[in-house]
């Protein structure tokens, strides 16, 4: 697929990446997760700055809006992109101040932003279902992952026009894999630039060719990640589209997890180093709406017919 930003998407995303220069990033991360909290202030930012009205406007439309959703990810945003962005206008929903908690009806598992949700949007077998809460405290589960985790309940509040479900899924793995694919970059680009300034026998490690082709490997599985992303937004979320791109994104980021890892070795697990910040919240990722199996069975039933569950 040709692809090349238009007039109006364009300045949207530069200025969005402006924002999020100085409300996001690394050090903003590790402020919050002392907390494990939301991050109101940048979700306030984004609104005040008309941002998440831009990407409900056809002239951007929901690839502008997931690209938005990458770039947050990039920056580690703390916010729910992916909710925000595209599930909520796919869903022709009025927008939800604070967190929104995406999750799969009839599962209790804990789901980003469980505790701090002011809204829980639930799938069905075919309708979606929006409850409006207040965040509970006791809700609350313990986290490593760079999100705060918890659990809501996805039996309440008021059913949505027959189909929404198939729709809420659709755009929430696109979501999901542009953070993905955001954070993916990100971790690549960390371990490059250590293969470089580290040496070793008199060079660069980076310089040896065993390092150049695992890294090459890296970029093509990310570079793929994205641009099956894109083909799904692009084309406004097909089932098969968007099963194919998280299947292939899930699968990439667990190899970039382990030889991002491999290329710094135990340095990039300490806390000190920022590696961890992406690729720990890669994991919570990884574990949405089923996982990898998952995503395979819905690009199989999507293709072939069948039953996902």
């Amino acid at each position: 697929m040709d692809f090349e930003l238009s007039e109006t998407q364009r300045p949207v995303l530069d200025a969005l990446d402006t924002l999020l220069v100085r409300h996001a990033g690394v050090q903003r991360c590790r402020a919050l997760a002392a907390v494990e909290g939301y991050d109101h202030a940048l979700e306030r930012e984004l609104r005040v700055g008309g941002f998440f009205d831009s990407f409900t406007e056809e002239s951007v439309g929901p690839l502008g809006a997931t690209l938005a959703v990458e770039r947050i990810g990039a920056h580690l945003g703390t916010i729910a992109a992916t909710a925000h962005l595209l599930v909520l206008p796919a869903l022709g929903v009025d927008s939800v101040e604070g967190a929104v908690a995406l999750v799969l009806g009839g599962e209790n598992r804990p789901v980003r932003f469980g505790a701090e949700a002011s809204a829980v949007l639930a799938a069905g077998k075919d309708r979606c279902r929006l409850a409006h809460s207040s965040p509970t405290a006791e809700a609350a589960l313990p986290s490593a992952y760079g999100y705060s985790l918890g659990r809501v309940a996805s039996d309440a509040g008021e059913d949505l026009a027959p189909g929404t479900a198939a729709t809420m899924i659709n755009w929430w793995r696109v979501g999901m894999s542009a953070e993905a694919i955001g954070m993916m970059d990100k971790a690549l680009d960390i371990a490059v630039r250590y293969a470089e300034d580290r040496r070793t026998f008199g060079r660069a490690v980076g310089s040896f060719q065993a390092l150049q082709h695992r890294a090459a490997e890296l970029t093509v599985l990310v570079e793929g990640a994205r641009w099956l992303t894109y083909e799904a937004a692009f084309h406004g979320a097909p089932e098969q589209a968007s099963a194919t791109a998280a299947a292939h994104t899930m699968a990439a980021l667990q190899k970039v997890t382990r030889e991002t890892h491999q290329f710094l070795g135990a340095i990039g697990l300490t806390r000190e180093h920022d590696l961890h910040l992406y690729t720990l919240r890669l994991q919570a990722l990884r574990t949405e709406l089923g996982g990898l199996r998952r995503h395979r069975r819905a690009l199989v039933a999507a293709r072939w017919g069948g039953d996902v569950s």
